[in-house]
């Protein structure tokens, strides 16, 4: 089948066995197909189908595609015998593997791409391990409060995930009668926060649809393996491995192959140091086949020449190869692709934020935290009264004090304290924060807040649904105490800033987790936060 037809084919339609070799549940399995036979994925909209036509105008070298079917064959035999005996034991996986009932496999598949969206898999295994056994089914997490949602969630990052994947939840229940749609088109359309990765994902390994998927891992297996340089976040590089992709997939086993590609791109094909060697698709990887030529040539070819014997376009510089003010760098190896895309700095915001404490409250002292808007960045999360400043400005501490009042009545302003400041990072802004503290010694405690507010005591805090940025704020509150020198006593929470860097061989074993990161727009949207 060329290139150019299979861009323009409709998704598949019709489910076809999900039969897997080594599989221990194989009746289940089975019952899991049929299930999904009795819905068949929609048409795709005009937006897809003007999209796909982009790739159909342009000229394209068969250097960069799958011109063999046998090819093809290759690449799923030998990229499934490897997963068979390398993939990692995953919660997910597990639970996934032994879940006989559909839409409980479905949900048990979403909560942890929606987890591992942009995070390590090393830090998602405790927190799913807790969700599920917090909520194990749709039903459980519909029922539950955002208050919750967001306590389990805290410190995970991204917090609007978890709001929208309880959001789903809800509409299963409510709206669909408790059933997961079953193809990757109407997971899309009907459920909040689920892009095209995620329905991909969800649908071929839930459900057994023969349908691709990409994410950061996809993108830098398939950017070597063809020798794709131009930039992958463009519209025609991301169309054209979105249809290698399901090219590719595996029509009896697409959750096995889906999963293999994304587990080679976490465990070898790694961003900076890859293990050729150990590649069970390296006999078909045009990025190896150059050093190695390369290498034999002794690089005679003079920098940033055209591989003219293996591309060669139709008409004009190839779209898909590298750009000729980027050319090929021989110390960087199979490391040259995929191109790494510009990306804008995120802005800087300051605020300024108070811990404001009564140490001789009923019970223990105690600290006040309030609570953020419904919407935006760290919705729904509690936080301790901040205020929006300029970097260093003459009304930050006046304006930070009325709004501790406007919270707690009356307070002693001279004894407002500045301790130092927080620098926290999220995906699209660096946050400044100047800490300040207050104790309320001597005072009658405060007992009544307005709605929105809340005194915790610090066991309650640390268990709160704060963000990582408010523990780092805690820690240098905490470090300024009296009778501490700066800095001496530590927060138990760990935060980023506080570990230390690993050593090599730490790195090394730190290699086999990395995230893996939805390309979709839906699905960076819906972690932005």
């Amino acid at each position: 089948m060329s290139i150019w037809r299979a861009i323009m084919k409709k998704p598949r339609t019709a489910m076809k066995s999900h039969q897997r070799e080594r599989a221990p549940c194989q009746e289940g399995r089975e019952k899991r197909v049929l299930s999904g036979r009795q819905v068949k994925p929609s048409t795709p909209n005009d937006l897809a189908r003007r999209k796909e036509g982009v790739l159909v105008q342009a000229s394209l070298s068969p250097y960069h595609l799958f011109r063999d079917t046998a090819d093809v064959i290759v690449f799923r035999e030998n990229l499934l015998s490897w997963y068979d005996r390398e993939k990692r034991d995953l919660p997910w996986r597990r639970r996934a593997e032994g879940e006989v009932d559909p839409d409980r496999r479905a949900y048990a598949v979403w909560v942890s791409e929606v987890m591992l969206q942009q995070t390590q898999v090393a830090t998602v295994i405790d927190y799913y391990t807790r969700w599920m056994q917090k909520w194990p089914t749709l039903q459980d997490l519909a029922s539950a409060s955002l208050e919750e949602v967001n306590q389990l969630w805290a410190g995970l990052g991204y917090y609007s995930r978890g709001r929208r994947l309880q959001e789903g939840a809800r509409k299963v229940v409510e709206e669909l009668g408790g059933h997961m749609p079953r193809t990757a088109e109407t997971l899309q359309q009907l459920l909040p926060g689920v892009g095209r990765y995620t329905a991909g994902a969800i649908a071929s390994i839930a459900f057994g649809q023969a349908t691709g998927v990409v994410d950061g891992n996809v993108v830098r297996v398939l950017c070597r393996v063809r020798a794709i340089g131009a930039d992958p976040s463009s519209t025609l590089v991301s169309q054209l491995l979105w249809s290698l992709a399901q090219q590719l997939v595996d029509p009896v086993r697409p959750g096995d192959l889906n999963q293999a590609a994304m587990e080679l791109g976490a465990t070898v094909c790694t961003p900076q140091h890859p293990r050729c060697s150990q590649c069970p698709v390296q006999s078909l990887c045009r990025a190896h086949q150059r050093v190695e030529r390369e290498r034999l040539l002794g690089s005679r070819s003079p920098p940033g020449s055209p591989d003219v014997e293996e591309c060669a376009p139709h008409a004009g510089p190839c779209q898909l190869c590298a750009p000729p003010t980027e050319p090929w760098d021989p110390t960087r190896g199979v490391t040259n692709f995929p191109r790494k895309a510009g990306r804008r700095p995120p802005r800087e915001e300051y605020s300024a934020t108070c811990v404001l404490e009564q140490p001789g409250a009923l019970g223990g002292p105690r600290i006040l935290l309030v609570q953020r808007p419904s919407s935006g960045l760290l919705a729904g999360l509690w936080q301790f009264p901040a205020v929006t400043a300029e970097p260093s400005g003459p009304q930050q501490r006046e304006a930070l004090l009325r709004e501790l009042q406007s919270w707690a009545g009356p307070l002693p302003a001279p004894r407002l304290r500045h301790l130092g400041q927080v620098v926290h990072t999220f995906s699209h802004i660096k946050l400044t924060y100047q800490v300040y503290g207050l104790a309320l010694e001597g005072q009658t405690p405060v007992t009544v807040v307005p709605p929105g507010a809340r005194w915790l005591t610090r066991e309650e805090f640390h268990t709160a649904a704060v963000s990582t940025a408010m523990k780092k704020v805690f820690r240098v509150y905490e470090g300024q105490q009296p009778g501490t020198s700066k800095g001496s006593k530590r927060c138990p929470m760990s935060t980023p800033s506080s570990r230390k860097k690993p050593s090599p061989g730490q790195q090394l074993l730190d290699s086999f987790f990395r995230p893996h990161i939805p390309t979709d727009a839906s699905s960076l949207n819906s972690t932005a936060q």
